[in-house]
């Protein structure tokens, strides 16, 4: 089944790039503190970015002293981006879906995957994958959408009052796991809804140990920069999940 390529299309991908180009997105407010707050001590280490898009973090991950980075990203729009604007002699840029990793043949000390998860249909082959690609005692550190946004299918996602003040969120769908298609800047974008239990304990019986759950939360300092994001405090964007490879205390 041809996995769907959506960076690729050229609407998707200049509405995607100016979301991006904007200070002021929740991605750099809350997900890209928060994933960088999770990862270990880089120097030294070898990371596969899954997902990398335009490079920005595989430069960041070398200026934290990692040894060498291996970029994948499916889209090739994106690819052409972080060669021209990120590239390193110490980075490698791979046109490779997250599904194939396993024809790296690499150990790496540390996966990391900014939000890509949640395009990948099946989740426990990854996580199998990735699990055989680290070294012992390595690191997964992987953001995706919230599941309380991924479990969303139809309707109104928001109850609002007269004045458009979001209320409360519409939860609906989510003990239903699979596709969703949503719109984001064109029509059919495809997602993959999976519950924390699913996410969690997959992760645990492919063999990892849970070190971090987190969910980035509005802070009274942004709330009084940037107002709109008051609905936060409803229902947070994005999870992120920090996991080793017989790597914590309580792993036999």
């Amino acid at each position: 089944m041809a996995r769907q390529n959506i960076y690729d299309d050229e609407c998707f991908f200049e509405g995607y790039k100016k979301i991006r180009q904007n200070e002021i997105n929740a991605n750099t407010l809350f997900e890209i503190p928060e994933l960088f707050a999770l990862l270990p001590d880089l120097n030294g280490k070898t990371i596969l970015d899954m997902g990398c898009g335009f490079g920005e973090h595989c430069t960041k991950f070398v200026e934290l002293g990692a040894a060498t980075v291996v970029g994948i990203d499916i889209s090739k729009k994106m690819l052409e981006v972080a060669e021209a604007e990120n590239g390193h002699p110490s980075i490698s840029y791979i046109h490779m879906p997250i599904e194939e990793i396993s024809k790296l043949h690499k150990k790496f000390d540390i996966v990391i995957s900014s939000l890509a998860m949640h395009y990948v249909e099946n989740y426990e082959a990854v996580v199998r994958d990735v699990y055989q690609l680290l070294k012992d005692g390595g690191i997964f550190v992987f953001s995706q959408e919230h599941p309380l946004t991924t479990c969303f299918s139809s309707g109104d996602r928001w109850t609002k009052d007269e004045n458009g003040k979001k209320l409360y969120l519409n939860l609906m769908d989510y003990g239903v796991e699979g596709e969703r298609e949503t719109t984001w800047f064109v029509d059919g974008v495809k997602k993959y809804h999976r519950t924390f239990s699913t996410m969690l304990n997959t992760l645990i019986q492919e063999g990892f140990c849970i070190e971090s759950v987190t969910e980035p939360l509005l802070t009274i300092e942004i709330l009084e920069k940037y107002p709109d994001y008051a609905d936060l405090f409803h229902k947070p964007d994005f999870l992120l999940i920090k996991a080793g490879k017989k790597n914590c205390r309580n792993c036999d």
